[in-house]
């Protein structure tokens, strides 16, 4: 079972090889890099290659470990009592399976995505460590051990809003997406625009890397971002011309599929008042 990548997703060797040594480990993968570099797509990639289930538990800051176990609706239990209802005397009818469980019980091997993981508190890595390294977890209000039936392929990805505990570290296999070079963002281009001039991606992907390489820039714009620019330039037919932009003007066409605060728009205003004062 090799990750080789797909026709839509442009993985880069080393990521291959993270995705195939997490396998072979039977390691969660850890993923980390930048928003919009492709993190939680990977992980539907691998389910899609691989031709495995995928089941995503995608984390919130309120999330807590214990609801990707089980939850137990304890106040629909004690209402229906009251109500005399015969389904209180079996205590499963009130427990809510979590993604971990539906991943430990599905039939066949599945990918199991825990995406953003350092959105939730900084215990939430720590509560998963048993449950992550040996497959299985106990449940009080039955009495029974929920057990894996086939390991699932664990992908967890974080963008690094909090460092995670080294006792979780320890149990994963790492990955660090780098934002792609000119090459590779070319590939990837090529997926999602196929007809794109090449003139005119030399002249947009020339000014989004100088974009991004702009020193006070508070948020660099992200592979998802540039696509998106990609094809609001083909949807107004805007040629390598009328990109081109001069001290007059810093910010580049179509801004906003780039620059996605008001600090940045700032700063490149700045940047053009500042070219028209050498003038």
């Amino acid at each position: 079972m090799q990750f080789t990548g797909t026709d839509s997703y442009i993985a880069t060797e080393d990521l291959k090889m993270a995705v195939n040594a997490a396998v072979t480990l039977e390691r969660p993968l850890l993923v980390k890099g930048e928003p919009g570099t492709g993190k939680t797509e990977l992980a539907r990639q691998v389910s899609a290659a691989l031709g495995l289930p995928m089941i995503e538990w995608h984390i919130k800051s309120t999330t807590k470990a214990q609801q990707g176990l089980y939850e137990y609706d304890a106040v629909s239990r004690l209402r229906d009592s009251q109500l005399g209802d015969a389904r209180v005397n079996d205590v499963a009818n009130y427990i809510k399976r979590g993604k971990l469980w539906q991943a430990f019980a599905a039939k066949g091997r599945v990918v199991l995505l825990i995406d953003e993981v350092d959105k939730a508190d900084i215990e939430f890595p720590n509560d998963l460590l048993q449950e992550l390294d040996r497959m299985e977890f106990h449940v009080y209000e039955t009495g029974e051990t929920v057990k894996a039936i086939h390991r699932p392929i664990v992908i967890i990805t974080s963008n690094n809003e909090k460092e995670l505990p080294d006792a979780f570290l320890r149990r994963c296999f790492f990955h660090y997406i780098r934002f792609p070079d000119l090459d590779t963002l070319r590939r990837i281009v090529a997926v999602h625009h196929p007809g794109i001039k090449e003139a005119l991606l030399t002249t947009a992907l020339t000014q989004f890397y100088e974009i991004r390489d702009t020193p006070g820039l508070k948020k660099k714009p992200s592979t998802s971002e540039v696509l998106d620019w990609l094809k609001l330039l083909l949807a107004e037919d805007l040629t390598p011309e009328d990109l081109r932009r001069d001290g007059a003007d810093a910010l580049p066409r179509l801004h906003g599929a780039l620059l996605k605060n008001e600090q940045d728009v700032h700063l490149f205003e700045r940047l053009a008042f500042l070219a028209r004062g050498k003038r």
